[in-house]
């Protein structure tokens, strides 16, 4: 049997949106294999788009070089089609992948929380590029309990990598409440560019929800893994 190797080919997310009157929204996703930036060809966006539009407080990028905010650009065409919906209007969401399906009856804002959180990491942000690792594993509508066990062991792996190359590791999970605290102001910075941006409230609640369990992860982090320690006993015998 000759194994195919597929590490070349683009990373594609697939998501469908289907509403309660029938109608559908797709949005295809792809991701560079290598790099885990989005694949775009975003090439007129909005003036909401421009790096200092509401520039987010700790955003590292130069107008000289960067004319205009690499997520506003790729979450532009997002946000135009679901500007005229209401957070909690009821959607059928599926997310294809090569590898599998999984889809969920929902609101539109639940959906588009976890689409827009793909974008949001993989379009070239500095400070957002650090979840990077999750997405290649995407999850979508993940619980928060999943979401900790995630972003730990993803973290967690760093820091044995970082060892491998002779650098200190941050085995006490230490610098995560920093990354997490620098993702909620861009957050805050996104929430108010969508303001000029949303006639409805579907793209700010969906930021409002990422930027809620962004807020909330560094502080459930510990009783979270006190309760996930459990399915590990067979690793904690003497």
């Amino acid at each position: 049997m000759i194994l195919q190797d597929d590490s070349y080919k683009p990373i594609k997310f697939h998501y469908i949106f289907k509403f309660a009157d029938g109608n559908t929204a797709s949005f295809e996703i792809l991701l560079d294999s290598k790099t885990l930036n989005c694949i775009t060809s975003n090439t007129d966006p909005p003036e909401w788009a421009k790096l200092t539009y509401c520039q987010c407080k700790n955003c590292p990028l130069d107008e000289s070089r960067h004319t205009f905010c690499p997520i506003a650009s790729n979450i532009a065409g997002l946000v135009d089609t679901f500007k005229d919906f209401s957070a909690y209007e009821t959607a059928f969401v599926l997310v294809m992948t090569k590898q599998r399906e999984i889809s969920k009856s929902t609101t539109v804002q639940e959906g588009l929380s976890s689409l827009l959180g793909v974008y949001m990491v993989t379009s070239g942000c500095p400070i957002m590029e650090k979840l990077k690792p999750i997405v290649r594993y995407h999850l979508p509508f993940a619980t928060l309990q999943e979401q900790v066990f995630r972003v730990v062991s993803m973290y967690l792996l760093v820091q044995y990598f970082l060892m491998r190359k002779g650098k200190k590791p941050d085995w006490e999970l230490k610098n995560l409440e920093g990354i997490y605290e620098d993702i909620s102001l861009v957050n805050a910075g996104f929430s108010m560019r969508l303001k000029n941006a949303a006639q409805k409230d579907a793209s700010l609640t969906a930021l409002a929800s990422l930027d809620y369990t962004a807020s909330l992860l560094p502080l459930v982090i510990n009783d979270t893994l006190d309760a996930i320690e459990n399915s590990l006993s067979s690793y904690m015998k003497d």
